[in-house]
């Protein structure tokens, strides 16, 4: 009997402890080219964790290991909105192709949660109508302060009525008070900034405003955590500050980079900031001025640096390190490495068969349009004239082996190379080793001879920098052209929109996140 009650226990205690989310459900109207995506909301570094494809009749499923019960970017169509998970859940979502993820429906056991959220977050766009912000901004700070307080005071009326309707977790019911207390301190900012502005730069709240703030920051350390709204309004907050320390100390050092700034701000200028607060506000930096495709191979090592040195949580520093290396990818000269890879007949295919001779790795996918579109011609282009001089591998990631051989059939006919598929799609080995994800399809890797990384990924093959290494590797020269031709349109290089937009070099550090 003790057996059996020990081996209960621990089954109940492995399953307490997972932190796998099984998902399903089925989009009315949703398209074969469509993907689902979850990500993280609370994370620096937003990289998909599942990419999910969508079949004929819009059904869909896909199972992913969340790393922490909390809010959950879905997106589908260019479009995004939150979801509410936690490990060990199995929801079922139903929607309309025209209006999901806007519009959706949970079942299963993400169901309370997510109808409490909705319920919040459907008063909020009712209550927002009958508020006039602009005016209540012009207003005397006692007035002003009166008007948010009121605000305050109706939404957090709606939020208790709605968790006494639907039993949501604490957890829950905390990010939604967080929330609103992020959402109003970006009001107080915006109210203090305006009234700088209107004539009185040396315009000053008092004591009651800035007791209003600190109130409303009780709990900082949990939402600087797991709210980046609440992040930006700190790097709002200190960007005025910022700016004048980056322009006394980054004059007159061009290849200064805006991270390093950031960094040597934090450590001089905010000594009262915890160090869990400096390592999110330097993350959302870095992932926002530096970790970019076009950041130079000196910048690269810059950021790795101030990685290893001034973030201190683990969590952080791994996160970061995913994202600065699906951006940049690996160090020229690294040994490309080996990956599971199958051809259409079944057998196993080796990268390293390719040694002696530089090779071009393209990764790509049924469900990318643009590839058909745009990328084929020009590759056409490209393998007819490097041929002589250079392999090709073709590396599939669609969802099924039989997509592979029908897309490989049908994309890549005529193109001297070889047609490799990636078992898993973007869950394959090889996406996994070199970092593949939807927002970087299609892909482009240069290996050398001797089996080594020759470039960077690359998304355009007009790019004059890609030509420039195949000419290198091949001793050709190939015709000059015209990069602007060979790009995607809208082409998104932002893993959470996929992520967070990396923007050049800014003095400002502001991530342009959204809520």
């Amino acid at each position: 009997m003790k057996k059996y009650l020990l081996l209960f226990i621990i089954a109940v205690f492995a399953m307490s402890c997972s932190k796998k989310v099984e998902v399903k459900g089925k989009i009315t109207g949703g398209s074969p080219l469509e993907r689902i995506e979850f990500i993280e909301a609370s994370g620096v570094a937003t990289l998909p964790l599942i990419n999910i494809g969508i079949s004929k009749d819009g059904t869909f499923s896909g199972s992913f290991e969340a790393p922490k019960s909390g809010m959950y970017v879905m997106s589908y169509g260019g479009k995004q909105n939150l979801i509410y998970l936690k490990g060990g859940q199995k929801l079922e979502i139903t929607g309309n192709g025209m209006s999901f993820p806007s519009e959706f429906v949970v079942t299963g056991d993400a169901k309370n949660n997510n109808d409490f959220f909705n319920a919040t977050q459907k008063y909020l766009s009712t209550y927002a109508q009958t508020v006039n912000m602009n005016e209540l901004m012009t207003k005397d700070e006692k007035t002003f302060l009166k008007g948010i307080d009121k605000v305050q005071a109706d939404v957090s009326k709606n939020i208790e009525e709605n968790v006494k309707k639907f039993s949501p977790d604490n957890g829950l019911v905390e990010w939604k008070k967080n929330d609103l207390a992020s959402t109003l301190l970006t009001i107080l900012n915006q109210y203090e900034m305006s009234h700088k502005q209107m004539g009185n730069p040396s315009f000053k709240v008092t004591k009651a405003f800035t007791d209003y703030e600190n109130k409303l920051q009780e709990n900082k350390e949990v939402m600087v955590k797991e709210n980046p709204f609440y992040r930006q309004y700190l790097l709002t907050k200190m960007s005025p500050d910022f700016q004048k320390y980056a322009q006394a100390n980054g004059a007159g050092k061009p290849d200064i980079t805006t991270s390093e700034l950031f960094a040597e701000y934090l450590k001089k200028n905010q000594k009262d900031l915890s160090q869990t607060a400096k390592d999110y506000l330097l993350a959302f930096v870095m992932a926002q001025s530096d970790i970019h495709p076009g950041s130079p191979e000196k910048t690269i090592e810059k950021i790795k640096k101030i990685i290893d040195t001034d973030i201190k949580d683990a969590g952080i520093k791994e996160d970061l390190k995913k994202i600065q290396f699906a951006i940049n990818g690996f160090k020229i000269g690294e040994q490309a490495p080996e990956a599971s890879l199958i051809k259409a007949d079944g057998k196993s295919y080796s990268l390293s068969s390719n040694k002696g001779k530089p090779y071009v790795m393209m990764f790509y996918a049924s469900w990318n349009p643009y590839i058909g579109e745009a990328s084929i011609p020009v590759l056409k282009e490209v393998v007819n004239f490097y041929k002589s001089k250079m392999n090709f591998v073709f590396v599939n990631v669609d969802d099924t082996k039989d997509q592979f051989v029908k897309t490989s059939n049908s994309l890549m006919k005529g193109i001297t190379g070889t047609n490799v598929y990636g078992e898993g799609g973007l869950n394959s080995d090889i996406a996994k080793k070199y970092g593949v994800y939807g927002f970087k399809l299609p892909c482009f890797v240069v290996v050398d001879k001797d089996g080594k990384i020759a470039s960077k990924p690359f998304f355009n093959l007009g790019d004059p920098e890609l030509v420039t290494v195949l000419d290198k590797q091949t001793g050709l020269s190939a015709p000059k052209v015209d990069p602007n031709v060979q790009l995607q349109p809208g082409l998104n290089m932002d893993p959470a929109a996929a992520p967070q937009q990396a923007p050049q070099q800014q003095a400002n550090p502001q991530p342009a996140q959204t809520k």
